[in-house]
């Protein structure tokens, strides 16, 4: 399937170019941002998105992606800036959201030679952007495996707590037995792993395939587009990045320049946040619910 190009499916939408262009034609010779060249405005313009994408307007993706069963991880989207939720679709098209597990280990190790010795490649291929030689670090590999010396926790210790469960009024209920072990989705749990850029997962089942929603980044979409709520919030921000680090700009205008940047920003979150009478009354009477009396 070709790029969704969402800037042609309404008028909802403005492209960044459309922007750029629109804020080059209005400016004139004696403006304190006419010496900007395209590429700076444009440069800002994507900073600017970033900016109002990540606090006002986010663009939220659905994906879905292959597990790898190897060792049961989900390389992460190109665009991934921040997870909503991970799960799995069911025959009912609901998405049974995994639980957000910080314990599940992604650790790491130092990489030997044949000696023994830790090593540390400094080819070119493996040097960043500063060949510095106190910014090279020891090689590390995956190592999922239990520490050495580890306590050895069964599937016989975990069922002793079976003795303690209350199972309340719902026969065999296996969520929120027993009081301070808490209750959770079923269907497994998950991880985030940013030092190798993917999900770790322990799930139920012989799962192929997972769903992600997550915070994209709209800069480095193919054609950034921004919401019409927030056009005047980003000229505003280009125009008083563009002059803020000028000397030849006086102070009183980069601070005019800075308010109206606030004002803007103000302007468009509370066009975007727009909350409805329908919407608050649907979240209190959500508290209003029949339950049978003991």
């Amino acid at each position: 399937m070709a790029y969704n190009d969402v800037s042609e499916s309404g008028m909802n939408f403005v492209t960044l170019q459309q922007m750029i262009n629109d804020y080059i034609v209005t400016m004139q010779e004696d403006d304190y941002d006419s010496s900007a060249s395209d590429v700076v405005i444009r440069n800002f313009a994507l900073r600017g998105i970033r900016e109002l994408g990540f606090d006002l307007s986010r663009r939220i993706k659905s994906l879905k992606l292959a597990v790898n069963t190897t060792n049961k991880t989900v390389d992460l989207p190109d665009d991934f800036v921040n997870w909503v939720k991970v799960g799995v679709v069911g025959d009912d098209g609901i998405v049974h959201v995994l639980r957000h597990n910080k314990a599940i280990n992604y650790s790491q190790k130092y990489e030997v030679d044949s000696s023994g010795d830790r090593t540390n490649e400094t080819n070119d291929s493996q040097q960043g952007p500063l060949n510095i030689d106190d910014n090279y670090v020891l090689d590390r590999e995956a190592s999922k495996s239990a520490t050495a010396g580890a306590l050895n926790v069964s599937t016989e210790d975990i069922n002793n707590f079976n003795a303690y469960i209350f199972r309340n009024f719902v026969w065999n209920n296996n969520v929120g037995r027993l009081y301070g072990v808490g209750g959770g989705q079923g269907n497994g749990e998950f991880r985030v792993n940013l030092d190798e850029n993917r999900i770790e997962l322990e799930v139920n089942g012989d799962v192929t395939e997972v769903v992600i929603e997550y915070i994209a980044d709209e800069a480095r979409s193919t054609n950034p587009v921004i919401h019409v709520f927030l056009e005047e919030a980003l000229r505003a921000y280009v125009y008083y990045k563009i002059i803020s680090r000028s000397s030849a700009v006086p102070s009183r205008e980069k601070h005019r320049a800075e308010k109206e940047w606030g004002k803007e920003r103000r302007k468009a979150k509370i066009r975007q946040q727009n909350i409805t009478k329908e919407e608050i009354l649907g979240v209190i009477r959500q508290n209003f619910k029949q339950a049978p009396k003991a």
